[in-house]
């Protein structure tokens, strides 16, 4: 018997490390996991295709007054496909907009080349109006 705890999946690690990366603002960490050809796709938004048009993309988050985090409710893989229930922040000044995503990720070789989210546009307008609420409020 093993009384040693399990060491993460390959996969979830690099997952783990690109939302830390993410949530660190150092987007050139965030997109050394990314495969060149990824794929990253977002409820009913523009499917982005490459590694180039995703760092611009992931860039444009690093600004002052903006920020981004996620809580990792569950995370978990089968081989190199990687699943997450989590709730993702936006930080846009004072307001923090929380929703929820169901995320897939398919890694090939250590990296990254597909980043599916899944979330609901309702989901996204009532963390705005209870992050526009707290914000003003000072909860």
């Amino acid at each position: 018997m093993n009384d040693q705890p399990e060491l993460p999946e390959p996969a979830v690690t690099i997952v783990r490390e690109l939302f830390g990366a993410l949530e660190l603002g150092v987007i050139d960490e965030a997109l050394e996991v990314l495969d060149p050809a990824i794929v990253w796709k977002n409820t009913s938004l523009p499917t982005v295709r490459g590694k180039d048009r995703v760092a611009t993309l992931l860039r444009g988050l690093d600004r002052p007054k903006l920020g981004f985090s996620a809580e990792i409710h569950h995370i978990a893989a089968d081989g190199d496909i990687v699943l997450t229930d989590r709730t993702d922040y936006l930080h846009v000044g004072p307001v923090r907009i929380g929703f929820w995503v169901s995320g897939t990720f398919e890694l090939r070789e250590g990296r990254i080349v597909l980043w599916d989210d899944h979330f609901s546009k309702g989901n996204v307008l009532r963390g705005a109006i209870v992050g526009v609420a707290k914000a003003i409020t000072g909860r």
